[in-house]
């Protein structure tokens, strides 16, 4: 009883939130996507935040759309099937295609290549032609053989 109290209280936050972020914020977040409560998204610019289908950014990662030393308002893209990874940094103006997953404490200060996994500071490719599925989970070579 108190597991489906739970469930049911996790899934009214997460619906409150969007509507939140989508109606009154005007981001462009898929619905499928989830925002962990502990990322944060930029406020200044929140037009400019765009992510994709079954996408997941974890708790302490920033997604920046305006740059004030610069005077920039730029929009940043996160494609479908991403991980953005605990505490990673994601700078305005940033592309980051689909099924990439970025490593924790990354900060991404350049355009990301689908089908890659990038870490560091600034963010590099570490692996790439790889495939995620839902939330940015990599998907094993078993996996793929046998679906």
């Amino acid at each position: 009883m108190i597991k489906a109290i739970r469930e049911f209280i996790r899934l009214l936050v997460i619906a409150v939130r969007y509507q939140y972020f989508t109606k009154i914020r005007k981001m462009d977040i898929a619905k499928s996507a989830r925002i962990s409560v502990g990322t944060r998204l930029d406020k200044v610019n929140p037009k400019g935040i765009h992510i994709g289908d079954e996408s997941y950014t974890a708790s302490g990662s920033i997604i920046f759309t305006h740059d004030y030393c610069r005077g920039l308002y730029c929009n940043t893209y996160i494609g479908k099937q991403c991980f953005i990874g605990a505490n990673a940094i994601i700078m305005c103006g940033v592309n980051i295609g689909n099924n990439v997953i970025v490593g924790s404490g990354a900060i991404v200060t350049k355009d990301i290549p689908s089908n890659c996994i990038v870490a560091g500071n600034p963010a590099k490719i570490i692996k790439e032609g790889i495939q995620t599925k839902r939330f940015g989970q990599i998907v094993n070579q078993f996996d793929q053989q046998h679906a």
